[in-house]
């Protein structure tokens, strides 16, 4: 499908996601990648990454996010950091630090990366490995003191829930003392390899007011020594988020085999084709593809969204929900407190709310295995 002749093509994305693999030793309850996980035998050889981001460059993409599974599980990632480099694209990669050496570390700096994104599951050792079904926040914490000791910026990201809450200011204070630039507090949202964890997972509502107010007092405090970016989960907002800037609008990721997508769960969303870069190019994709038009914008929206004053802040708020919530993709996101099936959320999270005996359930090769 080809754009309505004589129409504006759409602003080039800002950002592009590279998940280069989906091969991670982590095993966490949370994960964002799909339940079905590509095998290493499908994903794209170093020479297609390598045109991907040539690609990205001309189209005018400014920043490229090297992420997986767990990206270093590449042996050409140094190679694909270097040709993004050349290509004057802003580096970053998003690792769980457990498989980097120092010596890769500092090869990486070398071929030009600038700013790492290192994940965290808790601030207490048995608690954070027992999370990720892998004993390695002592690695993790190694890692983050070289890229302290090689110069390289740095944010912490802390996916927090009802497992860990309650050491959140420790979180905080632990990445004052690794000496990160800026730490992510995200709560977790609830689809993919979470939904089957909602019960262990989801906060109460009063444990989320606590976290909130932990978080307003940490910036206060530490104005000027870290960011603190703060998401909090869907199922107890009033308020949807804009899903990736907008459907289309601001960022666009490639999985492991190729398939370019809007947002990194958009392939739960039935009836759009994704298309792929080993039959098309990334531009084109951008421009004309069909799935990238089908929720870009506002000509899509169901009342009461097309009529709403936020309707180009939250653009809609998150489809893939909305499909999981209400069976529907194009509907308003439940989230929000004017759409009509907002009560549906309410319950959900007044339900999983209730239920902290339930049992966690790890990320497994075959789908989720108990704890």
């Amino acid at each position: 499908m080809s754009p309505v002749l004589g129409a504006a093509l759409p602003d080039p994305p800002l950002a592009l996601l590279l998940e280069l693999t989906h091969r991670c030793p982590l095993r966490c309850g949370y994960c964002s990648n799909p339940l079905e996980l590509e095998a290493a035998g499908r994903e794209l050889d170093t020479r297609t990454w390598c045109r991907v981001l040539d690609e990205a460059a001309a189209l005018g993409v400014l920043q490229v996010h090297f992420s997986g599974g767990e990206p270093s599980t590449r042996r050409d990632l140094e190679q694909l950091v270097a040709h993004a480099h050349a290509l004057d694209l802003y580096t970053n990669l998003i690792t769980s630090g457990v498989l980097l050496e120092r010596a890769r570390l500092e090869a990486l700096v070398q071929a030009g990366l600038e700013h790492v994104q290192l994940s965290v599951q808790d601030s207490d050792p048995a608690s954070a490995d027992r999370i990720a079904g892998y004993a390695g926040h002592a690695r993790k914490l190694a890692f983050a003191r070289w890229l302290g000791e090689l110069g390289v910026a740095f944010t912490l990201n802390a996916v927090v829930h009802r497992q860990n809450l309650e050491r959140l200011d420790a979180v905080i204070e632990l990445a004052v003392e690794l000496g990160a630039q800026r730490l992510e507090v995200a709560h977790v949202q609830y689809y993919g390899w979470a939904r089957p964890n909602l019960g262990a997972l989801l906060p109460t509502a009063e444990q989320l007011d606590a976290a909130t107010a932990s978080v307003e007092a940490a910036r206060a405090r530490l104005r000027g020594r870290l960011r603190i970016d703060y998401v909090i989960p869907d199922l107890h907002a009033e308020l949807p988020k804009a899903c990736m800037d907008g459907w289309g609008r601001r960022f666009l990721g490639v999985t492991p085999s190729g398939s370019v997508l809007p947002c990194q769960a958009a392939q739960t969303l039935p009836g759009l084709h994704f298309e792929n870069v080993r039959e098309r190019g990334l531009a084109e994709i951008w421009n004309e593809s069909a799935a990238f038009q089908r929720f870009r914008g506002t000509a899509w929206m169901p009342e009461p969204c097309r009529s709403c004053e936020r309707r180009e802040i939250d653009w809609g708020g998150c489809r893939c929900q909305a499909l999981a919530l209400l069976g529907d993709a194009a509907a308003t996101d439940p989230v929000c407190a004017k759409s009509p099936e907002h009560a549906v959320v309410q319950r959900l999270a007044e339900s999983a709310s209730r239920g902290g005996g339930s049992p966690y359930l790890y990320r497994g090769a075959r789908g989720a295995e108990r704890a």
